[in-house]
Order: C-alpha cells, then sequence, then structure tokens
C-alpha cells in the first residue's frame, strides 16, 4: 500500500518559486571558487581571526559554475567550525559575505555562503543527502552543492558549499520576511549553555545571544515571542499542548523534522546535543517554522548521545535529556500517533534505497573525480568509495580510538527495517488516504475558491482573530468530491477554512 502524507492542519499558503540561489542550486554541480588575497601570511591572519571570530577582508572572488564566472570584488572572509575545526590540515571550514564590503553585491541573489571541509564524511554526502531528502519532505532546510577551492592559486581541496539561513532564506521559504528568526547556540566552551527549550525565567538575557542568537530584527531586539513560546512548550498541560501545539507551529514540518532525525539518527540536532536549528517566527500566520541546519553527521555519525547504541537500532522514540517539545509530543498520545505516522509517511516515501539509491549514485558519479584529486581530506579514496555501500572503521586522526563509519546504503536498509518492524503502518493508517488528500485552489484566490477531498460540509471559515466571515461566503456549488467558494466578498488577508476539525488556510487577494 502507498502510503501518502495527508495534510492534518493548516496548509502552505501557496508554492513559492525560490529565485535567490536557482542557478547555483539548481541542478547538482561542482563549481569553481578562486580566492585572491593581497594580505602577506593571509592565512595565519585567518586562523587568528577564527579564535576571536573577526571576519577578514578577501580582495578578489572568481566563481565559475554552468553559467560562466562571475568575479566579484573585496568579499568578507572567517573560518567556522567547532568540532569541523579539528579537520587535520588547512582545509577549514569558512564563511563569506559578499555585501558586506561590496552593498548589494550578491551571487545568484545570495549575500552569504558555507563552504564546509567534509568532517568525518567519508563520502561527502551525508550533509546533502540529508538536506536535499528534507526539503523534499516539505520540511525547510538549506540548499548544498559541491565547490573546488583555491586560495591565490593553490588548491584547498573539495567543499560542500551551504545556502545560509539568513534574510534571503527567509524570503524564498515563507510569505511572511518580517518575523523573528533565532539560530540555536553552538553549546561549545567551558561553561556551554544549550538551547533546549527549556524555561529559564523571563529575562531576555538567559535566551539571547547565547542560548539563541536572534538573526533578523537585531535593532528591535525584542524576543518576547521566543520566552512565550518557551513558557507554552514548558508550562501547558498535556491537553492544552496538544491542542495549541498547530496553532504555535507548523505541526506537519515539525513532526517530519523530528522524524528525519530519528530515521537519519541525526543526533547532533535539537534530539540530542540541543543545536544546529533555526526556528523563526511567522509574523503573518503567528506561528513558529522549524529549519534544519548542519547534517554532516548525519546516518549515525554522531554517537554522544545517553542510551542512543547501535545507530541502525536507534529507538523510533529517542530524545536526549531535557528536550521538552520532544518529550512532550512522545508522551501525548495523540500527537504521538501523529508522529508514528509520519515515520509511515518518510519511510515510504523518503527513506528508503528505492528512492535515496539514485540519488547516491548520482552524486558518486558527480564527484568522486573530484574527490579522488583533494590530498587534504580527511579520508581516502578507497575510505570514500567502500563507505558508500558499508561501513568502514577508521583508527586514528583526530577521533581517539577509531570510529566506525556506517555505509550510507547499508544504514538505509537497516534503519528502514528495523523501525518499519516497529510500526504498523497499516493500522496507523486509520483512514482512506484519499478521502484525507485534499487540495484548495487556486491559492491565492480572488473570488473562487475550490476545496477538493473532504465529503463533509460541516464547515466554517476563520479570519486571523477568529471570527467567522461564513455568511459572507457564498456556497457556489457542492459536489461529493468538492465544495467551491464565493469568497469574492471578504477582504483582503489570510483565512482558514475548517472541516471537521481540521483547519486548512487561504489567502483572499
Amino acid at each position: 500500500m502507498k502510503y501518502l502524507w495527508f495534510a492534518y492542519f493548516i496548509l502552505p499558503l501557496t508554492l513559492l518559486a525560490q529565485t535567490s540561489g536557482n542557478i547555483t542550486f539548481g541542478t547538482n554541480q561542482v563549481i569553481e571558487a578562486r580566492f585572491t588575497f593581497t594580505q602577506p601570511g593571509f592565512w595565519d591572519s585567518l586562523v587568528a581571526n577564527y579564535v576571536t571570530e573577526t571576519e577578514m577582508l578577501c580582495a578578489s572572488l572568481d566563481i565559475t559554475d554552468n553559467t560562466g564566472l562571475h568575479h566579484f570584488d573585496s568579499i568578507n572572509i572567517r573560518l567556522k567550525g567547532n568540532s569541523s575545526y579539528g579537520h587535520p590540515g588547512n582545509k577549514k571550514s569558512f564563511k563569506i559575505d559578499f555585501n558586506d564590503y561590496v552593498s548589494g553585491q550578491k551571487y545568484d541573489g545570495l549575500k552569504k555562503l558555507n563552504f564546509n571541509n567534509g568532517f568525518n564524511d567519508p563520502t561527502f554526502m551525508r550533509e546533502k543527502i540529508f538536506l536535499d531528502a528534507c526539503r523534499a519532505a516539505g520540511i525547510p532546510a538549506p540548499r548544498v552543492n559541491y565547490v573546488n577551492v583555491y586560495f591565490n592559486n593553490t588548491f584547498w581541496g573539495f567543499y560542500s558549499y551551504v545556502e545560509q539561513v539568513d534574510k534571503e532564506f527567509i524570503q524564498n521559504n515563507f510569505i511572511d520576511d518580517r518575523g523573528n528568526l533565532f539560530k540555536a547556540g553552538d553549546a561549545f566552551g567551558a561553561n556551554p549553555v544549550f538551547a533546549d527549550l527549556k524555561d529559564y525565567g523571563t529575562d531576555p538575557a538567559v535566551y539571547v545571544p547565547n542560548r539563541y542568537e536572534l538573526k533578523t530584527n537585531e535593532t528591535t531586539n525584542d524576543v518576547t515571542d521566543l520566552i512565550q513560546l518557551i513558557q507554552y512548550i514548558n508550562g501547558s498541560t498535556n491537553a492544552d499542548f496538544e491542542q495549541q501545539l498547530w496553532q504555535k507551529f507548523n505541526q506537519e514540518a515539525l513532526l517530519k523534522s523530528i522524524g528525519t532525525d530519528v530515521l537519519f539518527s541525526n543526533l547532533d540536532s535539537y534530539q540530542n546535543s540541543a543545536r544546529n536549528y533555526y526556528i523563526y517566527h511567522d509574523s503573518i500566520l503567528n506561528r513558529w517554522e522549524w529549519i534544519k541546519w548542519d547534517g554532516n553527521e548525519a546516518f549515525g555519525s554522531y554517537t554522544g548521545g545517553p542510551g542512543a547504541g547501535n545507530m541502525e537500532q536507534l529507538a523510533i522514540n529517542y530524545v536526549g535529556n531535557n528536550r521538552p517539545l520532544i518529550s512532550n509530543i512522545f508522551a501525548n498520545s495523540g500527537l504521538y500517533i501523529l508522529y508514528q505516522r509520519t515515520l509511515c509517511f518518510l519511510l515510504e516515501n523518503y527513506f528508503n534505497n528505492t528512492y535515496l539509491d539514485p540519488k547516491i549514485d548520482a552524486l558518486k558519479a558527480l564527484i568522486e573525480t573530484h574527490v579522488a584529486a583533494d590530498n587534504l581530506k580527511q579520508f581516502t579514496t578507497a575510505q570514500f568509495s567502500t563507505n558508500i555501500n558499508s561501513n568502514i572503521t577508521v583508527t586514528g586522526g583526530p577521533m581517539p580510538g577509531g570510529k566506525t563509519y556506517y555505509g550510507l546504503k547499508s544504514f538505509i536498509s537497516n534503519r528502514n527495517t528495523f523501525v518499519s518492524s516497529q510500526l504498523d503502518c497499516v493500522t496507523l493508517e486509520m483512514e482512506s488516504i484519499e478521502k484525507n488528500k485534499v487540495r484548495i485552489y487556486p491559492n491565492p484566490s480572488h473570488s473562487l475558491l475550490t476545496f477538493e477531498g473532504n465529503s463533509s460540509m460541516e464547515f466554517d471559515i476563520l479570519d486571523m482573530q477568529g471570527r467567522s466571515v461564513k455568511s459572507q461566503i457564498i456556497l457556489q456549488n457542492y459536489l461529493s468530491e468538492a465544495m467551491v467558494f464565493n469568497v469574492s466578498n471578504l477582504m483582503e488577508g489570510i483565512y482558514f477554512l475548517q472541516i471537521d476539525g481540521s483547519s486548512y488556510s487561504f489567502i483572499k487577494q
């Protein structure tokens, strides 16, 4: 039986056509980036600046992609990373900003890019496969591609480059771009504090900037919404938590996000390390979006979780200590059923060898010659080839005592089998898929709005304040599979169509 996802609550308002980054991320490719520094001893300066998190001027950058050569003057660059900074040699991860010295300068509409050195990943594929799968499943996540890096005409290594989660990302992925964007803190150092979404009181200084970094609206610096969210997570009764979760979060995407971390055993995340995520407060819908970040240790490579054990057999309800958002979801019987249904959907559609193996094979064909040419990589070319299919054990290097890296394809197969054995997806399906498969179109709408996929006539239409505007709607016709509404009398704005307790949003233009 084909297990398809159906929306339980608010559907996406409309499909957003991404513009920024469509050239460089639109197809899988290996670009070339040549950085030119004029400072004597530029590398020593970059290393010194890493300690102080200080940016440095790079005189110019030439990027060659599948559309040709792009030249940029005066870009901002700094080394980055925590554990990835332990990559042996000078092949460090770094971040660049096109816009800092030259106002308005962008590459393919992007102000910033992250260059990752492939630390702890013999295949160079873990992060890309993970984030691509998340995006395909409808989870907000940055895009990834590959690049050969040169510093002053010296080959510096084969890297992946990753889209920055910033204002451009918000504009590309959400209708509203005016809300607060928070990044989880790194939780490194002598006295780390964690972005665990626990309640530490109402003092903003307890949360920002150490536990969470505010990335938009910095001048206003009002983090009341974050504190209110944390109070809801920690202070709600079990019933209130379940009833309000879909209003507080894009619940469908949140459950999928938790599910992908579990399926890919991606524990360097909120699930365990309480880092490597963003949350964005959509100020129009007044709900939060969970955004993925950093997947280089997916496929079970991060083993620091208490009680995690064999990563191919990680429990489907695994959660680290003091992670109240996920703990509350797992402790609520209704939400836990929705979560299990989500796992079934992901297993059937995205986390399986039929879906992922061809993508892995295509990436191998794309990057294998570039990996082989990189003499600064952490692992050997033979380890790259082997680890695509099966486990390898590496001794020495930055991991004391050695480490086993799960093979990509074998991990997918074994993990899918294990998780499937823990679920009864046929029973969890509960209802006819076709009955619950819904469409609202056109969305946005000027006059006529069609709702397909539910046979019930019990409906209401609410505005953003929760007031019924049903009396202003003219029911054009009712068929067994569709209702057509005339919404021309409504004022412009966002509305919610409620049918049998579920709520679907639409925009009146």
